[in-house]
């Protein structure tokens, strides 16, 4: 096991992630728990991702909302998470209490530097965005459908529901 840091080295991680937020001009605030910075990384698919970044004894620990427990097709659902965790770059799907689904990651404290955490933070915001509509597709499909239905019916805008084309099911 890693001996824990001192308070310098918890200090330096906590500056680098801090140092990050500034230059690439997010959303950021200090979180509710010690040496926890929280972050908003602005994306397409998923329009933002929040990431909980902690600072702790041994290791940096960071934690992006993805999606909420799937509806339907758990199965599916679940084995397209567990089929691309094996070709994620240093960052996993992870399920909650609830099951709603978490991209996370651990840094060890003297690997926290600004470059690392750009890397860090670029393959999570990249995996939830990417991920974001297949995960709606596979585990929402029947609230899809029924929303392109109520929406065509009223003569509702379906723009952003143009990545669901191939749920509409006229």
């Amino acid at each position: 096991m890693t001996p824990p840091a001192d308070a310098a080295a918890r200090d330096a991680a906590l500056a680098a992630v801090l140092a990050w937020a500034v230059a690439a001009g997010v959303e950021h605030e200090l979180g509710a728990r010690r040496g926890e910075v929280v972050v908003t990384l602005p994306g397409e698919a998923k329009l933002a991702t929040t990431v909980s970044l902690v600072v702790g004894d041994r290791a940096l620990r960071a934690a992006a909302f993805v999606v909420r427990r799937p509806d339907e097709n758990h199965a599916e659902f679940y084995g397209w998470l567990l089929g691309r965790n094996a070709r994620l770059p240093g960052i996993a799907f992870a399920l909650d209490q609830l099951g709603d689904v978490f991209l996370v990651a651990r840094l060890r404290i003297a690997a926290v530097t600004v470059d690392s955490l750009d890397e860090l933070l670029g393959a999570i915001l990249a995996t939830a965005d990417s991920a974001f509509n297949d995960l709606l597709a596979l585990g929402f499909a029947s609230s899809i459908r029924k929303e392109w239905q109520w929406r065509l019916s009223r003569g509702e805008s379906t723009r952003n529901l143009d990545a669901f084309e191939h749920l509409r099911g006229d």
